[in-house]
């Protein structure tokens, strides 16, 4: 008993500081964004941080109701670790060193796209509930991915205004852009299939 007790507690101490570093980097990033509201959530990275804020805030205070069960989920979960972990990986291995960040910002930064990955990360794999997934999971993840790419270059057109420089038509040019963005959507799914494979991995283990 005391130790199915410690391991609630330890989930439960471990649910709230990832919630509450995700909501505080969203929160402060907000704070200190010197451009506009529509832009600031149109940052990738702003809308995965906000999944796990969202995600963990009603799966474990509200887990009764229709988003606490939709986001206790074992596949919608899963999907969180998928975009918060390309967050992680493309920030810091393409995007890192393009602008420089001091101070609070950098702070923030790095909650964003270190700590609060690393966090949830940590949490999809010791804490969630784990049922079996198959590939179809995996494509069904790159839609919302997809539908984001889609709107930035929309909006990117109507406003000229892009989130990330990849994504950049002014000066990369449709072709290039485009390039970018297969690649993007092959990655989520590739990665995809590895977070199913670690999933499925944990079940076989279990029993």
């Amino acid at each position: 008993m005391n130790s199915i007790e410690n391991s609630q507690s330890t989930r439960t101490f471990f649910v709230l500081i990832t919630a509450f570093s995700a909501w505080l980097a969203v929160v402060l990033q907000l704070c200190i964004t010197e451009g506009t509201v529509a832009n600031f959530f149109s940052y990738f990275t702003i809308l995965s941080n906000l999944l796990i804020a969202i995600g963990l805030t009603f799966s474990f205070f509200l887990p009764q109701t229709k988003t606490g069960i939709f986001f206790s989920g074992n596949s919608v979960q899963t999907a969180i670790a998928l975009y918060i972990f390309i967050v992680a990986v493309v920030y810091n291995v393409v995007l890192r060193g393009i602008w420089i960040v001091t101070g609070l910002q950098w702070i923030v930064d790095n909650m964003l796209h270190v700590l609060n990955p690393i966090l949830y990360i940590l949490y999809w794999l010791i804490f969630a509930p784990k049922e079996k997934l198959n590939w179809k999971n995996g494509l069904y993840w790159t839609l919302f991915p997809l539908a984001y790419l889609v709107y930035s270059l929309i909006r990117g057109s109507i406003v000229n205004w892009y989130p990330y420089p990849f994504l950049n038509v002014t000066n990369l040019g449709y072709t290039k852009v485009f390039m970018n963005v297969s690649v993007m959507i092959i990655l989520f799914f590739i990665v995809g299939l590895l977070l199913i494979a670690i999933n499925n991995r944990f079940i076989k283990n279990k029993y």
